[in-house]
């Protein structure tokens, strides 16, 4: 039988793909990680069904390697008589709860099968919020900007757990970048909001991201737009 890793998207309980709903739908156990998380699986899954797993705040390695030590305990022997998901929100493969509990089991309990089901992930969600485009031969970087951290270098980013949105902003627009923030985008709970004022979104929240582009970037004009202009003799006129 199997462990499965169930993105469940942004936090929209009707943005979960459908083979993710599939997959809880007959799970025998569906693991929640946090409150968020569960409040969008109990949209598909009876709380009857669902299992919470512990994870303390805090940044003591070992600490948390005891929890998901302890977490892989409780799940390994259920993903090998049945079916098993593990959900988080967003993608099970991109700055994800899931990777920790899969390289937990990959050690300690390697005859557990485990799958991933992809959900929408934060970044093409917040860039449809944002109607930011990234074109083909664009360059797009992730990282990770908590604490006011102000990751500079590719023309394009979205940053991750912006929670000292004045800090970053500071530091990313001296390096030359324009910047926009997105504070809970396409989820259900919590006040969603799109800004380029880092004031707006000065309280901590971990699910806060931005978009930052060089503000000189040099962007191509699509070669099908020179061609309706080509064909409509305004090329080069006024």
């Amino acid at each position: 039988m199997t462990l499965y890793g169930v993105g469940l998207g942004p936090g929209e309980a009707d943005l979960v793909t459908v083979r993710g709903q599939r997959v809880l739908e007959r799970a025998d156990v569906v693991y929640s990680p946090g409150r968020l998380s569960r409040s969008v699986a109990t949209e598909h899954v009876p709380e009857s069904r669902i299992g919470d797993l512990d994870f303390p705040m805090t940044r003591d390695p070992e600490a948390l390697r005891e929890a998901w030590r302890e977490a892989a305990a409780e799940v390994a022997p259920r993903a090998r008589s049945g079916d098993v998901a593990f959900v988080t929100l967003g993608d099970p493969n991109v700055y994800s709860t899931f990777g920790h509990l899969r390289r937990t089991l990959d050690a300690f309990h390697p005859d557990v099968d485990v799958a991933v089901v992809p959900g929408v992930s934060a970044v093409t969600a917040f860039a449809t919020a944002l109607g930011v485009e990234v074109d083909a031969g664009a360059g797009l970087a992730l990282r990770e900007a908590a604490d006011g951290k102000s990751p500079t270098g590719p023309d394009r980013m979205v940053l991750f757990k912006v929670t000292d949105a004045p800090a970053t902003h500071d530091g990313l627009v001296d390096a030359g970048y324009d910047v926009t923030y997105g504070r809970r985008l396409f989820m259900e709970q919590g006040d969603e909001r799109v800004t380029t004022d880092p004031a707006d979104v000065a309280d901590r929240d971990y699910y806060t991201l931005a978009y930052a582009e060089r503000a000189d970037l040099q962007k191509d004009r699509p070669t099908a737009f020179e061609d309706a202009r080509e064909d409509t003799g305004v090329v080069g006129g006024d």
